[in-house]
């Protein structure tokens, strides 16, 4: 039988960082175990590996990058059809209606009660098409909506209104535009981590890839980091002076991160295209191993590299290896990687035992001894090869 998840558990550590900070600026926490941890959320890890660049950008590949915002038409698509000749009233006249369509007509009925409250006309008139939530397209879905606004455009205003008003009683475009709203060319990132909209704005497509919350293995190191930008210039007295003063929070830590892919979504998400799917993948193993999140990056430099790496294919239900941690590794004098090694092995044998083994495994590690029962001991590169070869069987 196909495989169908592949699990991915990395150990990661970082000294000295700032990797998410929450709304007070302090780096974002979790309880577990009865012990405060520091955390990076699962929406930060997706959006640094969505935006790497480098020999694994996702990027580069297929479809290509989906764009997130509420002035896809507004700006990107009114912008194209400006360079392509048309004017600000035209595109307003033809992206309007296929805004509305795209997004649904109960969205466009609130939106236009919205306006007619405030009574506020916009000082550009392209701003009336922005969407009240971001809303996710790719790249081959807003070439199809700039192209279509380009061929409903006539020489003049009654003509492209005509145009307009007759391409939108057709059948045929209530399945195009239907389209838009489900998993066609909705671009890689898409494909992977689904529509992150906030409303049904434009209907989910399911994620492939579940990403959990990143936390460490242990209680949490932090500490306040009081810091000053000196004025260059001598005062009157003849001293330098402080142009700023402030306090950030800098913590360390090992942290265990998680990640499940659904291998054949995967590939349905990407119009059932193996070959691109297992390329993806491929990338992902490799971008989830060496990009880090962190925000105060040119005050910390924030960058390493998983020194653990446990990946298992099978088709029963996935299930994180946090618990593994739920007793926080002791900080102090023991060996924390080599501990937290030891706990992830550790609790995978206790699991095997309690409910079978039917997951393969490989494992990358830079910590000795590897952990116990993770399978055969391979490199990054052929960790991420072999998880490849998964999809195209």
């Amino acid at each position: 039988m196909t495989s169908r998840f592949l699990q991915i558990h990395t150990l990661t550590g970082y000294a000295a960082t700032l990797l998410n900070r929450d709304d007070i600026g302090k780096a974002k926490r979790l309880p577990f175990g009865g012990a405060e941890r520091i955390r990076v959320s699962s929406q930060c890890l997706k959006r640094h590996w969505r935006e790497a660049t480098g020999e694994w950008s996702l990027r580069d590949l297929g479809s290509g990058k989906s764009q997130r915002s509420r002035r896809l038409f507004s700006q990107v698509i009114a912008e194209r059809l400006r360079k392509e000749g048309m004017q600000d009233e035209p595109i307003v006249t033809v992206l309007t209606p296929i805004r509305s369509a795209v997004l649904g007509e109960s969205i466009k009925a609130r939106e236009t009660r919205k306006a007619r409250k405030s009574g506020d006309e916009p000082a550009n008139p392209l701003d009336q098409l922005r969407t009240e939530q971001v809303i996710v397209l790719g790249e081959p879905e807003i070439g199809f909506l700039t192209q279509l606004a380009q061929e409903l455009h006539r020489d003049s205003a009654d003509e492209t209104a005509k145009a307009v008003t007759s391409y939108f009683k057709g059948k045929e475009t209530r399945g195009n535009l239907a389209a838009l709203r489900q998993n066609v060319g909705m671009g890689i990132d898409a494909a992977l981590f689904g529509r992150m909209v906030t409303s049904d704005v434009m209907a989910r497509s399911d994620a492939a890839v579940h990403v959990s919350h990143s936390f460490t293995v242990h209680r949490e190191n932090a500490e306040p980091d009081y810091f000053s930008a000196l004025d260059d210039l001598v005062t009157e007295e003849g001293e330098l002076g402080s142009g700023h003063i402030n306090t950030s929070e800098l913590t360390s830590g090992l942290f265990y991160s998680y990640v499940v892919v659904d291998l054949p979504h995967l590939t349905s998400n990407l119009s059932g295209d193996a070959e691109l799917a297992a390329n993806v993948l491929r990338r992902l193993i490799h971008l989830i191993a060496t990009v880090s999140p962190g925000a105060k990056r040119g005050a910390t430099a924030p960058y390493a590299c998983a020194e653990l790496m446990v990946a298992e294919i099978g088709s029963r239900q996935p299930r994180t290896l946090a618990n593994a941690f739920m007793k926080p590794v002791p900080l102090g004098k023991a060996d924390v990687k080599a501990e937290a090694a030891g706990a992830l092995g550790g609790y995978l044998e206790r699991y095997d035992a309690m409910y079978g083994a039917h997951e393969e495994r490989r494992f990358a590690t830079m910590i000795e001894p590897g952990p116990a029962h993770s399978g055969e001991r391979v490199n990054l590169a052929a960790l991420a090869d072999w998880a490849a070869t998964q999809v195209a069987e």
